[in-house]
């Protein structure tokens, strides 16, 4: 296939291990098999994109990850090493977080509450707060955050793009090693968008492993590192972001780029 046939050929990488790994994953619900020997890597210091028309599979791929949904065959590895992940809890003790689209914070509480929310510090049986306001101000001074004037403002004073922050800044606030957003930028303006990109690469650039989820191809190409594609539940592609162009890339996620169905 001349052009393609690279193009669809996973890019080697041979100067370190990733810090995620995953090798021929099969998913099936019933009759319906909707991963198909996928595999998927994500690097420390580096922004993957997973990207993929609905259906593709990328929610089940990520439900794996976390634990929520258990594979049928294959195989993932962390820090390179063989493990089973048998739930979220599992998942966020070895350094996995989510960010959901939803991003799960409550309006009622402020900065502090929603970033320790269920997993409160305590001191004597009361809370510590003290020392969660002084995490969650270093936690965000940390991702070079300016946007959020007070750490004890409501959520539900704040800005599209500022509860993105926080919610990010959550998901960072446990030592964690992999962090997932699901569609980060998602009805966010011009501004807030690039707030919320450049705390995506911020989060790379302190070592840590970074999967966006985004139809938006502007963000991709702006914060990722590597892309991989998704079509029908089969990896197209995994390549470097500076070896391919928008038309391709979208030419992968509608049409696999001429992978076998």
């Amino acid at each position: 296939m001349g052009e393609q046939t690279s193009i669809l050929e996973t890019t080697p990488i041979l100067e370190k291990t990733p810090i995620l790994e995953m090798k021929g994953i099969n998913k099936s619900f019933g009759p319906v098999h909707v991963l198909h020997d996928a595999d998927f890597r994500v690097y420390p210091g580096e922004v993957m994109a997973l990207v993929g028309d609905n259906g593709a599979g990328k929610s089940t791929l990520i439900k794996c990850i976390t634990g929520i949904y258990g594979i049928d065959s294959g195989q993932i590895s962390f820090e390179g090493k063989p493990i089973t992940i048998n739930g979220p809890k599992a998942a966020a003790a070895l350094g996995i977080e989510v960010v959901y689209q939803d991003l799960a914070l409550c309006d009622n509480l402020d900065i502090v509450q929603n970033m320790f929310l269920g997993r409160e510090r305590k001191n004597a049986g009361i809370l510590d707060e003290a020392t969660m306001e002084k995490m969650a101000r270093s936690t965000l001074a940390g991702l070079s955050v300016r946007t959020v004037k007070s750490v004890r403002q409501p959520v539900a004073s704040l800005s599209g793009g500022q509860r993105q922050t926080v919610a990010i800044a959550k998901s960072v606030l446990w030592n964690s090693k992999c962090v997932v957003l699901d569609e980060p930028t998602a009805a966010l303006g011009v501004a807030q968008t690039q707030q919320v990109l450049q705390l995506v690469r911020n989060l790379a650039d302190k070592g840590l492993g970074v999967v966006i989820i985004s139809h938006n191809m502007n963000d991709v190409f702006e914060v990722a590192d590597r892309i991989t594609v998704l079509y029908l539940g089969r990896v197209a592609a995994e390549v470097r972001t500076s070896e391919v162009n928008r038309s391709k890339v979208i030419d992968l996620i509608t049409s696999g780029g001429g992978i076998a169905a």
